[in-house]
């Protein structure tokens, strides 16, 4: 039996329903409700995870700021940006980041991408002391056994490498403390090597107990100082450096698990303003052979480290890309970032080289006269401040792409974001077919 069909009737569809034909019914948002979508799919576009400009700009900057220290000594420059400190923070927020994935992982990562660019300088400063005379086994200092032990720490740095405080005569071609000089960046390694394996242990105990977390280096800082224990040799130097950074380091955990958001600003920036002042004024009672240098008095240091760190953190207004007039300085912030580690090692060696480069202008001829090698005489400092930065720029080109290879990327000369050259429209026709025919 078939039953009589009659056509339904058409009913128009509602507001916000459209009808294709041969398709059911599907919802249209209105217009309102589309732009609102519209809007928060860029925001969230915008927002997409990457890396943090400010943070970049800040490395760059405490890279320049130990550059031209190391350069003049200048004592107010470890107040006007500590820069160790900054550095710590800015490696404290980014460990604590990558520790979303497994924390074994992480570490072995860090320790990768730090090693074989340490190895390359090691090398390079093994060469030149063993070129220079010196045997491990008779220096006074290091002759022992533990002496020839602690050589291990050229490959792995959990301590302090052995290196003798003089070396060559004064007038020869570099001053006969650079073994000291070159050396001085090491404790850095060490430190941040520590601070990567702490770091699992850190941030278990921050979500547990954050601000005891955070304020225990700053109080371990104030027993060494004050010397209610003494702990000595460099033994004595390690534990002190992690005390007065691990605070900075803590920092960086802080911001980057949202902690410091939650403490309003005029709180952090006031109780940062009294704990500057604090450290300026412990400084000003125990001023060091280069006066209120702040990297001879630790409780200072890292006083005034902690507060300018957690000032900087409030303001961060976390840059996917470079504002206003810093976009003009892009390629050298990212070319500085790409290559800190490089830039650290050498950037010692690299400005006790300049002097004898400079030295070889006093034999040209034109410097016979007075005028001349009194005007060189005079700029000195000057002419070696311009001349670190190619050289600087050279090592970057010869060993930097080390770091790429520590990082399993491929290696690149001069990785200052530069976009490749598009390959030639018939290369990429080509490509095309190939792809097409495959």
């Amino acid at each position: 039996m078939t039953y009589p069909t009659q056509p339904l009737p058409q009913v128009p569809p509602p507001p916000g329903l459209a009808v294709t034909p041969g398709l059911a019914v599907t919802p249209v948002a209105p217009a309102s409700h589309r732009a609102e979508a519209a809007s928060g799919a860029a925001s969230a576009a915008a927002k997409k995870p990457g890396r943090d400009r400010y943070f970049d700009v800040l490395r760059s900057l405490a890279l320049v700021r130990v550059v031209i220290y190391h350069l003049f000594g200048w004592a107010w420059l470890t107040i006007l940006f500590p820069s160790m400190g900054v550095m710590f923070a800015l490696a404290g927020a980014l460990m604590a980041r990558s520790l979303k994935r497994p924390a074994w992982g992480v570490i072995r990562g860090r320790i990768r991408r730090l090693l074989p660019p340490m190895w390359a300088f090691s090398a390079v400063a093994l060469f030149l002391l063993f070129y220079g005379g010196w045997n491990v086994t008779k220096d006074p200092d290091h002759g022992d056994t533990w002496g020839l032990v602690s050589m291990l720490n050229y490959v792995f740095p959990i301590g302090a490498p052995p290196f003798p405080w003089h070396i060559g005569d004064k007038a020869g071609l570099l001053e006969d403390t650079w073994p000291a000089q070159a050396a001085g960046p090491l404790w850095y390694i060490r430190a941040y090597l520590w601070f990567v394996i702490a770091s699992p242990l850190l941030l278990w105990a921050f979500r547990r107990l954050p601000w005891a977390t955070l304020f225990a280096p700053l109080a371990l800082t104030a027993v060494l100082a004050t010397e209610i224990v003494k702990i000595p040799g460099e033994t004595g130097n390690a534990v002190s450096d992690f005390a007065v950074y691990g605070s900075c380091w803590v920092l960086g955990i802080a911001h980057q698990e949202g902690v410091l958001a939650r403490v309003p600003r005029y709180v952090a920036v006031s109780v940062s303003a009294l704990i500057m002042a604090f450290g300026l004024w412990w400084a000003s009672g125990h001023l060091g052979p280069d006066g209120w240098d702040l990297n001879d008095i630790p409780l200072a240091q890292a006083a005034w480290s902690f507060g300018f760190v957690v000032i900087l953190f409030q303001y961060s207004p976390s840059w996917q890309e470079l504002p206003g007039r810093l976009k003009r300085w892009d390629k050298l912030i990212t070319l500085s970032n790409n290559r800190a580690v490089t830039i650290y090692l050498w950037h010692n060696l690299l400005i006790m080289a300049t002097v004898p480069i400079i030295d070889m202008a006093y034999d040209l001829p034109f410097m016979q006269d007075e005028r001349w090698s009194s005007a060189l005489s005079s700029t000195y400092m000057l002419w070696m401040t311009v001349l670190v930065w190619p050289l600087i720029g050279l090592m970057i080109a010869a060993v930097g792409w080390l770091e790429d290879v520590a990082a399993k990327r491929s290696p690149r000369l001069w990785p200052d974001g530069s976009k490749p050259s598009k390959a030639p429209k018939g290369r990429r026709a080509a490509s095309k077919g190939g792809a097409h025919r495959s």
